[in-house]
């Protein structure tokens, strides 16, 4: 019996650890500083649900009226995503960045002056005009930088940024609001929108000053390392379906996979802002739980969030597989989240309140799964659309999905006022769940086949076959192999 053994050529090896090389230092220029500016965009949208436990009480505002203004942020956002990712390729990513910044972190500085509902319906739809564009704006912009082998872990990355705020910024909001209320005659919450909105303005005149808007235009890197990045990116996108149009705005619309992806990041959508605008007032129930202490019980969900955004995308890529890895996260986290509210004790005047072990294991196990599948969602569009549609493509997914942000606070908010309760709420979350598997599923059998052979696979590898896997929706197209059933 023979063994035939297979290795790498010396020139391979000795290009695929130079290409290590030059994305190691490519990671280190973009993506600590992404990072920080998506960390104060999260902040932004998880201090209202921690500045409600002093504005409902101040302003008299009802779980409605806040759960709305929350919700309102997202018209805005979806209105004018599409038209900012569509200006940042003709001006660049640079003056993208800047405008979004500078005038969202002024914006939600300015909420500190809200008195009345309609100060707060304003100036959180002017938010979202704001903020439109950044979130689907650094995923173009890493698809400048990177090939779909290498995207799905530096997209994760990035979206880590989501729970870490929840670990950092939850206490520091917590302190803030207990420490410095009454300051100046300010409120708790009036400083809180002060302190976490100005940063934001000089972090955009930061993101201008130190990310380039292409690999060419980098001037820390060398004329043979942009040849070699690009030329890395030529191959990814030789791979990419060809003969579909999606250039266009209408055509994106036409197209049957967008609004199947659409569909998926709604039910995401509703997930996560469940989990990021409500658990702190699902902390407060909590008996005895003062709001010094909210920012700290929020802690353990967050970093669970944090470790399975770590976990489920390194695995993602270890198996070379999407579907699963975004549907079954999601199915398993919605449910956990819903369940929390069977676990509930009487307390003084015939009241319920949260049994606090199962609830924190639960809403932990949820972090861990939701933010996990959410965050691997993404990795799926761009590498589906083509580079000439990934402008439009990538905001009218991220346009359309978001609204799944309006409808999860917004509706609980109103269930919460009239039932005085959120279990009706969440059990309104749970129609999403079969659809995560059963949509990525109608996309897969729509994408087609294909054979890509980037010039690197350090992160993806190689199928048995030979051939690339396709990191669309974790289908192996193998020469000899038929993954249809996968």
């Amino acid at each position: 019996m023979t063994t035939q053994a297979t290795s790498l050529s010396p020139a391979r090896v000795s290009e695929e650890t130079e290409e290590d090389a030059i994305y190691h230092k490519i990671n280190w220029r973009i993506v600590p500083i992404i990072l920080f500016a998506y960390i104060l965009a999260f902040l932004d949208r998880i201090n209202v649900g921690f500045t409600q436990l002093q504005m409902k009480q101040d302003l008299d505002f009802s779980d409605g009226v806040f759960g709305l203004g929350a919700g309102l942020f997202f018209i805005t956002y979806l209105m004018f995503e599409v038209p900012s990712n569509l200006l940042l390729e003709k001006i660049g990513a640079r003056y993208t960045f800047l405008r979004i910044m500078v005038l969202w972190g002024l914006t939600s500085a300015s909420m500190m002056f809200v008195s009345e509902a309609w100060h707060f319906y304003t100036l959180r739809l002017l938010l979202g005009l704001f903020e439109a564009g950044f979130f689907p704006g650094v995923i173009l912009y890493l698809t400048y930088w990177y090939p779909s082998s290498r995207r799905a872990r530096v997209t994760g990355l990035f979206l880590f940024g989501m729970p870490i705020t929840g670990v950092v910024g939850g206490p520091i909001t917590s302190m803030i609001m207990s420490g410095m209320n009454g300051y100046l005659g300010y409120k708790g919450w009036q400083w809180v929108f002060l302190i976490e909105g100005l940063p934001t303005v000089l972090v955009g005149f930061l993101l201008f000053k130190m990310l380039p808007d292409k690999p060419r235009v980098a001037p820390w890197l060398s004329g043979h390392e942009k040849d070699v990045v690009e030329a890395v990116l030529a191959a990814d996108r030789k791979g990419q379906t060809s003969g579909h149009h999606h250039g266009k705005l209408k055509a994106a619309l036409a197209d049957s996979k967008t609004w199947i992806l659409a569909f998926v990041y709604f039910t995401i959508a509703a997930g996560v802002y469940t989990l990021t605008f409500w658990l702190p007032t699902m902390m407060k129930a909590f008996p005895g739980v003062s709001i010094a202490q909210v920012g700290w019980y929020v802690v353990p969900p967050f970093a669970c969030g944090a470790l399975g955004i770590l976990a489920i995308t390194n695995s993602s890529d270890r198996s070379r597989e999407r579907r699963w890895h975004v549907a079954l996260p999601m199915i398993v986290g919605t449910l956990c989240l819903f369940a929390t509210t069977y676990f509930q004790l009487p307390v003084e005047g015939g009241k319920l309140a949260a049994d606090f072990w199962p609830t924190m294991i639960l809403l932990c196990v949820a972090s861990f799964l939701v933010f996990g599948g959410g965050v691997l969602f993404w990795t799926i569009p761009p590498t589906y659309l083509t580079a000439e549609a990934a402008a439009t493509g990538i905001a009218v997914i991220s346009s359309i999905g978001i609204l799944g942000g309006f409808v999860s606070p917004t509706l609980i908010g109103f269930v919460k006022d009239f039932t005085g309760s959120m279990t009706i709420g969440l059990a309104f979350m749970r129609p999403g769940d079969g659809v995560h598997h059963s949509c990525l599923g109608g996309a897969r059998r729509r994408q087609g086949t294909r054979c890509v052979r980037p010039l690197s696979e350090t992160t993806m590898g190689r199928s048995p076959a030979g051939c690339a896997l396709d990191p669309n929706l974790g289908v192996s197209h193998g020469r000899h192999q038929d993954n249809r059933h996968r």
